[in-house]
């Protein structure tokens, strides 16, 4: 089992900047990639983030190419989010693909993908 826990959420003004932490515990072990996914009130869970076991390769959403940016060091996962916006509100989930053995940079944005998450971060930003 992999264990993965979210820190960093909180309530920002319109503009402002958050990071998000994910750190994991457990079965660590493999090359596999990790991912942040979003969930507004109503809505669907939607990708945010991935990147690839090395780091060499990331992918975003468009909603937010340009302001948010994933970074990992080994297991861990972390999401910096600059020029926040009133719809950038959600609950914010680390997910990670771990134990799993992936060649290449491989990224998805499916979160069918991932086995593992976390139980979640509010994010708030106010107008």
């Amino acid at each position: 089992q992999v264990q993965l826990v979210e820190s960093g959420g909180g309530l920002v003004q319109a503009g402002g900047s958050l990071r998000l932490s994910c750190g994991a515990s457990g079965r660590t072990f493999g090359t596999y990639p990790m991912a942040w996914f979003r969930q507004a009130p109503g809505m669907d869970r939607e990708f945010v983030a991935t990147i690839s076991w090395t780091g060499g390769r990331t992918d975003y959403a468009d909603s937010v190419k340009g302001r948010f940016t994933i970074s990992r060091d080994n297991a861990n996962v972390d999401l910096q989010m600059n020029s926040l916006k009133p719809e950038d509100t959600a609950v914010y989930y680390c997910a990670s693909d771990a134990a799993k053995y992936y060649t290449g940079d491989y990224v998805s944005r499916e979160a069918a993908a991932y086995n593992y998450w976390g139980q979640g971060t509010q994010v708030t930003v106010s107008s």
